[in-house]
């Protein structure tokens, strides 16, 4: 691979290190990057509010393809530019099937303003039921009627005993005709977007942004909501710590989160 004309990292679990922080490693190479004229473009299944904090420890303001690819997110004018919706009909139908095909889970959806903080407590609303896989979450417990009522980027099930896998294989067989079924953490949580949006897609649109090819981008990512990233990227790195499915449709597999994997990488170019 020549030196790169686009840059696309996952967040969690890849370019963050413990506790979510950056390494002054990280944070170095990514400025040499940026300053050298090759843009950063993040990857993340976090929604748009999530995403400042992790431009501000950068020190760059990126375009980001936020929640696995639905929606386009301009970091630097906190705007969003494109979004991705499942309408009311299609989530209907899709929170009927992931309640018959995985039993017990509960749900919740993410919703999208015109930025970041537009809204911020009708961004993440849930049903009584769901339990979060993560501490402090800022969510809203909406009745099942509302929590329908309007159309959303992602649709999050949520298991308190089930793996991440089992859940996906059930809801795939359930309701993979409406929604692409991913996951970016093992411990029983599902996300689903409008079928055919992933990383890829939003990847695809932020690359044409820039004016770059395929070819041209090296990507980074460790779960399985990276693999259709990594593939369509010119050059695919998993990090040392990535899921094994990610570990074989890689093209090189670098060091883990925790030990600068990204830095590493970009550190022979910039």
């Amino acid at each position: 691979m020549q030196r790169p004309r686009l840059v696309a990292s996952d967040v969690d679990g890849t370019l963050l290190g413990a506790a979510e922080e950056l390494s002054p490693r990280t944070r170095a190479v990514v400025g040499r990057m940026v300053d050298a004229g090759v843009p950063l473009v993040l990857a993340t299944g976090r929604p748009p509010r999530w995403v400042p904090r992790v431009c501000e420890a950068l020190g760059v303001h990126a375009l980001t393809v936020a929640a696995n690819g639905a929606v386009l997110y301009d970091a630097a004018t906190d705007r969003v530019v494109a979004a991705e919706l499942l309408d009311v009909d299609v989530l209907a139908e899709v929170a009927a099937g992931l309640r018959a095909a995985i039993p017990g889970c509960g749900l919740a959806v993410e919703r999208v303003g015109e930025g970041a903080f537009d809204r911020r407590e009708e961004q993440f609303v849930s049903e009584a039921a769901y339990v979060h896989a993560w501490p402090h979450p800022d969510h809203r417990h909406v009745a099942p009627g509302e929590l329908l009522a309007e159309p959303v980027v992602k649709v999050l099930a949520r298991h308190r005993t089930l793996p991440s896998e089992a859940m996906a294989r059930a809801a795939r067989d359930a309701v993979g005709h409406l929604v692409d079924v991913t996951y970016s953490a093992g411990g029983g949580l599902l996300e689903c977007a409008v079928r055919g949006v992933t990383k890829a897609h939003g990847l695809a649109r932020a690359a044409a942004h820039h004016g770059v090819d395929a070819t041209d981008v090296v990507a980074f990512g460790d779960m399985p909501n990276d693999l259709a990233m990594l593939e369509w990227a010119g050059h695919g790195v998993a990090v040392g710590n990535a899921h094994p499915d990610v570990l074989r449709v890689a093209d090189e597999v670098t060091a883990s989160n925790l030990d600068d994997g990204v830095a590493s990488v970009l550190e022979r170019w910039f």
